[in-house]
């Protein structure tokens, strides 16, 4: 049996993005300025913001005008590369 593709994601389109750390000082700005660098002029006023029921770690979900399947590619590696991000969704 082979697998079904995943569905195609057709570009431009709003894309929601799910970043979870742990809770520290830095990681919203850290995180928003990635943001800005790889999708410039996103709405930082509707990033929704959760914490976790212990308060250890903190998501936050943003909505981007994504481009392409490099765009997203490169904001995770550069999410990841700070070593405040644990996983991106």
């Amino acid at each position: 049996m082979s697998q079904p593709e995943p569905p195609k994601i057709e570009f431009p389109c709003n894309y929601p993005i799910k970043v979870v750390g742990r809770r520290c000082e830095q990681f919203s700005e850290s995180v928003l300025t990635i943001f800005e660098r790889h999708a410039p002029g996103f709405d930082a006023e509707a990033m929704t913001v959760k914490s976790s029921s212990g308060g250890k770690f903190v998501s936050l979900t943003i909505v981007i005008e994504a481009t392409g399947v490099s765009q997203l590619e490169a904001l995770h590696k550069d999410l990841m590369a700070t070593g405040l991000v644990s996983m991106v969704i």
